[in-house]
């Protein structure tokens, strides 16, 4: 099966791509965050009528999970944890190469780039080593090298030109073109378009075991699925007890050059350089002359009561600064200086499948994407299109490990939502 595709399979235009008719199946998304969005999206752009009911939406107030995401484009993304097999792995890859090239294609229009919040820059990786003295760094690097991404370089000049400090102990960098987002601007963007093409949204929390409200639910609004996209809820929407919480925080400084030299592409350095697999660095630039400094990694952190002055808090900080001189310097956004949240990881992997535990369930997960739900956004959108079109062909629900990607070698059926 084909990657999804800008202009083919999906359009940034504010009408779907496939128009619905009356009796196009109906899908009812649970979750208002960008996994939620975008799978709207696609089913939307395949002919498909889309309610979205979530207990909160994208604002300026009290921010979502994903308007609080460092949203930097990884390859593959880290969300997997210890869990990591080669099935998540190929999937995780698979996922986040389809999402780079349709937030590269968005990026390259300059009225959506400037409507989406989404723009290409440099995105920067630093070792303590040469790469060649780990074998999976090198596998890596290989792998990214023939990806498909645009711009890779790699060569140790780049810590000079970053102006990166040589006592830090880099030794070893490689540059590719990432996709970096205004979290806060793309989640507005992606509330208009997708109500543009149809969806209904609903404001409602929805706070039961879906394989127990399965039945009342769809009677209730009409639908005939149910995508369950709802991050840390699912630990109670889905019955998964392995849903767990990692807090991060984020410090907000002003970009503008006049306080240091303006960042103009996101800078991190591996844990092994930066002294703790949980403490990182993580300098990433915003659209809107914004520099986000991190970062942290707290698993199974529930309350979001952290700081500037909250010890680990004020470490990064003090580790970036000294990575990047001049940083100390830096004036914190005095409208929104910090930001922290709470990352939906799961205790196995990314959970893109259909529901289990009953016969003839009509749910379809997708959840558990970490802090990666930008990086896999797209590509995991494509897997809850199709196995939307099974669960209403009726075709027996399988463990994710088993179905996807023997379904993709047999490529798409033509959309379920086509056939009415």
């Amino acid at each position: 099966m084909s990657p999804l595709t800008l202009w083919r399979d999906i359009s940034p235009l504010g009408q779907p791509l496939r128009s619905p008719t009356r009796g196009s199946p109906h899908v009812l998304v649970v979750g208002g965050g960008v996994t939620g969005l975008i799978s709207s999206w696609v089913l939307l752009d395949r002919g498909y009528r889309v309610t979205i009911v979530s207990s909160a939406w994208a604002n300026d107030e009290q921010r979502l999970t994903s308007q609080i995401a460092g949203a930097l484009w990884e390859f593959p993304p880290a969300v997997c944890g210890q869990h990591t097999d080669k099935i998540s792995l190929a999937h995780s890859k698979h996922w986040s190469m389809t999402s780079y090239h349709i937030w590269d294609g968005i990026a390259s229009i300059p009225a959506l780039s400037e409507a989406s919040g989404v723009r290409m820059m440099p995105s920067d990786f630093f070792f303590p080593e040469p790469i060649e003295s780990d074998k999976a760094q090198v596998s890596k690097m290989t792998e990214i090298m023939a990806s498909g991404v645009r711009g890779f370089y790699r060569g140790a000049d780049i810590i000079d030109e970053r102006g990166v400090d040589l006592s830090y102990g880099a030794v070893d960098a490689y540059e590719l073109l990432a996709p970096i987002i205004d979290t806060d601007k793309a989640m507005s963007w992606l509330m208009e378009l997708v109500e543009s093409k149809g969806a209904n949204l609903v404001t409602e929390a929805i706070n039961d075991d879906l394989v127990e409200i399965e039945d009342s639910l769809l009677a209730r609004f009409g639908a005939d699925v149910i995508v369950n996209a709802t991050g840390l809820q699912a630990q109670v929407l889905a019955g998964d007890e392995s849903v767990y919480p990692i807090r991060g925080g984020l410090i907000r400084v002003i970009n503008d050059g006049s306080d240091f030299p303006k960042v103009d592409a996101a800078l991190t350095i591996t844990a092994d350089a930066a002294g703790s697999s949980n403490e990182i660095i993580f300098l990433v630039p915003r659209n809107d002359n914004i520099l986000l400094i991190g970062g942290i990694t707290e698993p199974h952190e529930w309350n979001l009561d952290l700081t500037m002055n909250t010890p680990i808090i004020r470490r990064m900080r003090e580790r970036c600064e000294k990575f990047l001189p001049g940083l100390e310097n830096a004036r914190v956004d005095p409208e929104y200086p910090f930001a922290q949240g709470l990352r939906p990881f799961r205790g196995q992997n990314v959970r893109v499948e259909r529901e289990l535990r009953r016969t003839g369930s009509r749910i379809v997960h997708s959840y558990g994407h970490g802090g990666a739900g930008w990086s896999l956004s797209f590509g995991c959108a494509q897997d809850v299109a199709m196995l939307v079109d099974e669960a209403l062909d009726g075709i027996t629900a399988r463990p994710m490990s088993e179905t996807v990607f023997e379904r993709k070698a047999a490529g798409f059926r033509r959309p379920q939502a086509e056939r009415y």
